[in-house]
């Protein structure tokens, strides 16, 4: 007998399993406001501890992270690896969210402040997620 398919709010409210340490996987349902807040948290955490695999364990493998501010895209965890390692760990950037925003089905707009060697700045991070709960694009922009 196989076993019965959870809801998506038991498997918001579900303990995250070993193999998935955000809890951020929830097949193919639409991901809930919870869900899109603790894939926000999980990466806000990620890039806080400057722990780039966790970071790249939150991506689908050909995620995209459009960032002006730098002047470049970003793609697939390779690009994801350098972004992250350019800008949160070589600028020592500590993230706080602020608020967020559901801009649709799998999209949220996060408005977070970032401090760091730069000094001090506001911004929007556009989080798109995929049908498994992982980041597949990601634009950010500062105001």
């Amino acid at each position: 007998m196989s076993k019965p398919r959870q809801t998506l709010a038991e498997r918001d409210s579900a303990p995250a399993s070993r193999g998935d340490p955000a809890g951020l996987r929830f097949g193919a349902m639409d991901p809930t406001h919870e869900h899109l807040r603790r894939v926000a948290d999980a990466l806000i955490a990620a890039t806080n501890a400057f722990a780039v695999e966790q970071v790249l364990g939150l991506f689908a493998h050909d995620a995209v992270i459009d960032d002006p501010s730098t002047g470049h895209r970003f793609d697939g965890h390779a690009g994801i690896r350098r972004y992250v390692e350019q800008y949160f760990v070589g600028y020592q950037t500590v993230t706080r969210f602020l608020s967020m925003q559901r801009l649709g089905p799998q999209r949220a707009r996060v408005r977070v402040d970032f401090t760091g060697d730069f000094g001090h700045e506001i911004g929007n991070l556009d989080i798109t997620v995929d049908a498994l709960g992982l980041i597949a694009r990601l634009d950010a922009d500062l105001e």
